[in-house]
């Protein structure tokens, strides 16, 4: 009864949102123009979604130091779900009819995505470069929706194909979360080993959120005889499985992950505990391109501002910040949604923090179309292939 009652009260709050939709064309006035975003701030992913912000408010308050665009400052608000559902469900009601957001931007968690998609769409609410690579950020009707990347599924089925083509993988295996974005990193692998006669997909374990002991998944899929895991898990449990994968003498484990993994903070773990883990994304890391002239101008901006390297997160708050004001100033002084869509739907540019090329149109919203693999080595990501 007590399920049955929460079931109940949660449809009967997505009712009464469905019935108050937001107005088109809000969030804009002749002197401000106001962008959301649903992140995590506190919770399981915060590595990425707490920098991400942080970054993109820096860059928004320098483009309204300098004037702002076409005469409007840029009003950033922010909620924090924690990676919990209920909190997205109420951040994002806040956000679209409440605060009366005109966009939103790098709003992190795939589920928290296609909830929003609910209030966002009948709103009018364009979704900008969310964080999650999920396949369902750009499902139809992409009409609002823009993603940086190719899909988590994508990223996986081409590592996994380039893995067992370079290394000699015969069987792959998986750890997840059983959320949209673990299932989708299963059906690429099990989908690859469906159409690879030299590959066979062999088992998974999956895993709570919360989940910090893995001895006796890694056991099981060690004597499974997997070669290739790929993980689809929160930052701390993914350094935590490479760290008891050593610990237990099962290095010769090739671990996978997509961007959902590919974090500096991975990376940096001392004693050499994520050495040779994998990670995709459509980005290559910082730190391996320190003495760049954008990487260096953006990382010596970040340290004077925080005093600290910046990480995987801050460059993504930047990319989605930058994205945005770009299609902003290409859309005019006469902003509205249909301008906007049709600003991003031009954009094409060689993105050098990124170091990776951009282009969107009318039919295709995925941004970046090649996918960067990188393994860790020596405390660093290191570029190993591109991939398309």
């Amino acid at each position: 009864m007590k399920h049955a009652w929460r079931f109940s009260s949660l449809m009967l709050m997505w009712l009464a949102l469905a019935a108050n939709p937001a107005l088109a064309d809000q969030g804009v006035s002749d002197d401000e123009v106001v962008i959301g975003s649903v992140s995590d701030l506190s919770g399981p992913f915060s590595a990425f979604g707490a920098p991400a912000v942080a970054a993109a408010q820096r860059h928004f308050d320098a483009v309204n130091a300098a004037g702002g665009i076409h005469g409007r400052t840029i009003r950033f608000v922010v909620e924090d779900h924690a990676y919990q559902m209920p909190k997205a469900i109420q951040a994002y009601n806040k956000l679209v009819n409440r605060d009366g957001v005109f966009a939103m931007v790098l709003s992190l968690g795939t589920p928290m995505n296609i909830a929003g998609f609910k209030l966002m769409e009948p709103g009018n609410i364009p979704n900008l470069l969310p964080l999650s690579a999920s396949r369902h950020m750009l499902d139809e009707p992409i009409r609002l929706r823009f993603s940086v990347s190719s899909s988590y599924y994508e990223q996986m089925r081409l590592a996994t194909a380039y893995l067992a083509r370079t290394l000699g993988i015969t069987r792959v295996c998986g750890m997840y979360i059983p959320s949209d974005f673990g299932k989708e990193m299963q059906e690429a692998a099990i989908d690859e080993a469906e159409v690879n006669p030299a590959l066979a997909y062999v088992t998974e374990t999956s895993h709570k959120i919360d989940e910090a002991d893995f001895v006796g998944s890694l056991q099981k899929l060690a004597a499974e005889g997997c070669e290739l895991i790929g993980v689809a898990l929160s930052v701390r449990q993914v350094i935590t499985v490479m760290a008891t994968a050593k610990k237990l003498g099962l290095s010769h484990l090739k671990m996978i992950g997509t961007s959902g993994s590919f974090h500096t903070v991975i990376a940096k773990v001392p004693g050499g505990v994520t050495e040779g883990l994998y990670a995709t994304g459509a980005w290559t890391d910082l730190a391996a391109r320190a003495d760049q002239e954008a990487a260096a101008a953006f990382i010596a901006a970040h340290m004077e501002a925080t005093g600290e390297f910046p990480g995987t997160g801050a460059l993504l708050g930047h990319i989605g910040a930058t994205s945005l004001t770009r299609a902003l100033e290409k859309a005019g002084r006469d902003l509205d949604v249909e301008s906007f869509l049709a600003a991003v739907e031009s954009l094409d540019y060689y993105d050098p923090l990124m170091d990776n090329h951009v282009t969107y149109t009318a039919d295709d919203h995925q941004g970046a179309d090649v996918t960067i693999l990188s393994v860790i080595e020596d405390g660093n990501w290191k570029e190993v292939a591109r991939l398309q």
